[in-house]
């Protein structure tokens, strides 16, 4: 099965500038996603997207030839991952390589893990459209109040539940890993995806960098060897 390990790096961040490269307990953020790649695939499979120059250049100096320079269109704060993926995909097929799957590896999760990727492909099959990592958490619902025409708290979702381990589960993507059909991809946007199938990650590992207090939070965790 021929697969493409995807890592988009925009450049641009209003959270944190410069997050894809800025140092991450010693080397840029987008280091640790490329060698995550590294160790399932060769190089020639491995595709950083990005429209930033300095991004690309830090890229090759890490001994990757970065295939294309990502559109504008494509770099946007409105750009869809869809928009993205169907675009690498595209580029590859133009040049004769077609690939059956995406592993789409976001730079914002380092602590993320060789383990995590490997399960993730065993669960993987032909006939899915996707398969994605996902954090467990607790059931929104059962949280949530509303007024009534008095004016009073009520419940959204009444429930008999004595013991907060019999509240059904709920999960919600970490952004970790997604493994895509190409097909799939080809027929529909993710969110219309029907055939999903989960990877659980804990979620120290889930942790997805979005803010500075979430980078201080994981620089510090992967310093302290808290998940490896």
């Amino acid at each position: 099965m021929q697969t493409l390990y995807l890592i988009p790096a925009r450049g641009g961040s209003k959270g944190i500038p410069g997050k894809n490269i800025k140092e991450f307990d010693g080397k840029p953020l987008l280091y640790y996603s490329i060698d995550l790649a590294r160790h399932f695939s060769e190089d020639k499979n491995i595709c950083v997207s990005s429209d930033d120059a300095i991004i690309i250049s830090t890229v090759q100096n890490y001994g990757l030839n970065v295939p294309f320079i990502r559109p504008s269109e494509f770099a946007t704060d409105e750009a869809s991952s869809y928009d993205v993926l169907l675009h690498a995909i595209q580029f590859y097929e133009r040049k004769g390589i077609y690939y059956d799957r995406i592993v789409l590896l976001q730079p914002t999760s380092p602590l993320r893990s060789i383990q995590h990727i490997k399960e993730s492909l065993e669960i993987y099959t032909p006939d899915l459209d996707m398969v994605v990592s996902v954090e467990e958490i607790y059931n929104p619902v059962y949280l949530c109040f509303d007024e009534d025409e008095k004016g009073y708290l009520k419940r959204v979702m009444e429930n008999s539940f004595t013991k907060r381990q019999d509240i059904p589960k709920v999960y919600k993507y970490n952004g970790a890993i997604y493994i895509i059909n190409v097909k799939s991809l080809k027929q529909a946007t993710l969110s219309k995806f029907t055939k999903v199938k989960k990877y659980i990650m804990d979620e120290i590992s889930s942790i997805d960098i979005d803010t500075p207090l979430e980078w201080e939070m994981a620089e510090y965790i992967k310093k302290k060897n808290i998940v490896h």
